[in-house]
């Protein structure tokens, strides 16, 4: 009886303790409370690039900086880094994380002269030469768009503090004011990302290829934030056209995550028709790309109907945009395929042709699915129109890629305009279709060259992540992004860039540059979806010189894991395991 009234009373306190909850806690606060799907993680710096000048007498104890801390203040005393600006000038540290990341800065501070707080600058940098150069430097470009990545703070006496939120590997820390002393306990970065499993894999007998394969997948992954952004210091925006490779990268790499048919719905409601996506007349039209690849995927048929009703109406509204010559006349929003290609008009004619029919093809397909066969045959009949006239890649590898995808072009001949001069005029987004295009003529030994060519020099010069444009001619005399820039030598982050991406403004890890990563997983080790859903996946490897393969493949049923060796007779011998509900066809 006695348990039985205590247990009584403390139930009450419980139901009493419920109801004088405060506001915020209520049930109607809640509603209106945002969860983000990411977590946070703290981690010390890997190494101390830079030390300012007299740093023997006003730096003290920096390796102390590179222990794993508690994140908590104490009144000990020690293990502490002192940086004093007593003497001649004002020390500064830099410090690298080891890699790119998303997040910020956490700082844990020691006791103080006078309990005042002591001011800091700091600043943020995908490179070394960013996080040493200044705002006020406009000659490369160092910003403070999208993200703060350069700001003075002050820190407390005995305490913690938060900066940031960008993309980052390098940070510079100064002190401010003269005659100051700051004891640092800690610095740590707080790593922001989402905490999700990585059930795609790639490995073959080219460590160069496997080390891009997860750089690709890496990329993409810092960019899944509470949206799919393009670029985690900028970039930070959904813009649909640059999701193209990065959805099909997550769904490489991750299978279903929820970060995509979020963004998309959000694109989507905030675009009202006929308004395009990012105001861009191609980007509406990767957004079907996109809806019809991911229901390849996930089988997910009850999302795909909820899209219905815009999808038809932006079908209708690209219908409407074919003139009497069977040409496109998409002149109601930026006609834009790329930066690399945006000054080329016949070329982005072209290709916007060739999209043209890849939407409205893929749109059909979509409307077959949702029971609209007259919207569907629209569809075709304005496909076939659009067939009929053909223009001029004018030299540009991204036209040629579309209009071969698009079946405007034949394969070979778009392989040899995307082939010619090797790697040059490649781009980081479109590579990726020029890629597909090479793969559509057969060249799979081309298009693993030209992933060792183009995106395996970016991490010849440190890269850990893949930057938002890229140019081999960039390379003569260009020196690492992780170290301070020799004399003589070209500063690879500063010195190139153009249109939006001109200098330090330029993002080094933007998630339309993940392109090999698919590309190696769908040609290489040959896993393409051939039914919604991935009920029947067709496995057709392509080795080129390579001895090995292997890898798996997330699908809604489970993984799918493949091996490939090459015999001495050249002949490829394959073992295949495949989940229940998963028909695999050879």
């Amino acid at each position: 009886m006695k348990k039985y009234l205590v247990f009584i009373f403390l139930l009450s306190l419980t139901v009493i303790g419920k109801a004088q909850l405060p506001p915020v806690f209520s049930s109607e606060r809640s509603a209106q409370s945002r969860k983000e799907e990411t977590v946070r993680r703290y981690l010390p710096p890997v190494r101390i690039v830079w030390q300012s000048d007299n740093a023997p007498e006003q730096i003290k104890n920096v390796a102390t900086l590179l222990k794993k801390g508690t994140g908590q203040a104490d009144l000990t005393g020690k293990n502490l880094c002192i940086l004093s600006s007593k003497g001649k000038g004002k020390p500064g540290i830099l410090l690298d994380f080891g890699k790119e990341l998303h997040g910020g800065l956490q700082l844990v501070t020691d006791q103080s002269k006078g309990g005042k707080p002591i001011r800091i600058r700091v600043r943020f940098g995908e490179s070394v030469a960013e996080a040493m150069s200044d705002i006020a430097d406009t000659a490369k470009n160092a910003t403070n768009d999208h993200a703060m990545r350069d700001e003075i703070i002050s820190l407390p006496w005995l305490g913690k503090t938060e900066i940031g939120n960008t993309g980052f590997r390098f940070v510079r820390i100064d002190l401010v004011d003269e005659n100051a002393e700051l004891k640092l306990k800690e610095v740590n970065a707080i790593f922001i990302y989402r905490d999700i499993p990585y059930l795609g894999s790639f490995k073959c007998s080219d460590t160069l290829l496997n080390k891009i394969w997860m750089t690709g997948a890496y990329t993409v992954h810092l960019n899944m934030q509470d949206y799919l952004w393009d670029g985690i210091k900028r970039d930070r925006l959904a813009w649909v056209g640059d999701m193209h490779p990065e959805t099909s990268t997550i769904a490489a790499v991750f299978g279903y995550n929820n970060v995509v048919p979020k963004t998309m719905d959000f694109a989507r409601d905030i675009t009202p028709l006929p308004s395009y996506m990012n105001g861009m007349v191609s980007y509406s039209m990767w957004w079907v790309l996109i809806q019809h690849d991911w229901y390849m995927h996930n089988g997910d048929l009850a999302y795909l109907k909820q899209q219905k009703p815009y999808l038809q109406q932006l079908l209708k509204h690209y219908m409407e945009k074919i003139d009497a010559n069977n040409s496109e006349v998409l002149t109601d929003g930026a006609r834009f395929l790329d930066w690399p290609s945006s000054e080329n008009i016949p070329a982005i004619h072209a290709g916007l042709q060739s999209m043209l029919v890849m939407t409205l093809s893929t749109g059909a397909e979509l409307l077959d699915l949702l029971k609209d066969p007259a919207t569907a045959k629209q569809c075709r009949e304005a496909v076939a129109r659009l067939k009929k006239n053909v223009p001029d890649a004018n030299h540009s590898k991204q036209a040629a890629a579309l209009l071969s995808l698009s079946g405007l072009m034949p394969p070979q001949k778009a392989n040899e305009m995307i082939s010619e001069n090797g790697v040059h005029d490649y781009s980081t987004f479109f590579g990726y279709y020029m890629l597909q295009a090479k793969a559509k003529a057969g060249d799979y030994q081309g298009g693993i060259d030209d992933i060792r060519n183009y995106w395996g020099p970016m991490l010849a010069l440190g890269a850990t992540t893949f930057w938002e444009d890229f140019n081999v001619d960039w390379l003569p005399n260009s020196s690492r992004i992780d170290e301070l820039v020799p004399e003589g030598k070209k500063d690879i982050h500063g010195d190139y860039g153009a249109y939006c991406y001109k200098g330090f403004r330029h993002s080094l890890a933007h998630g339309w540059a993940s392109g090999p990563t698919p590309w190696l997983t769908e040609h290489v080790l040959g896993l393409q979806v051939v039914a919604p859903g991935c009920r029947v996946i067709r496995v057709k490897p392509n080795l080129g010189d390579l001895t090995f393969a292997e890898g798996t493949f997330p699908t809604p049923y489970g993984i799918v894991k493949v091996k490939h060796v090459k015999l001495k007779s050249g002949k490829v011998e394959t073992t295949i395991t495949a989940p229940a509900g998963v028909k695999v066809l050879r």
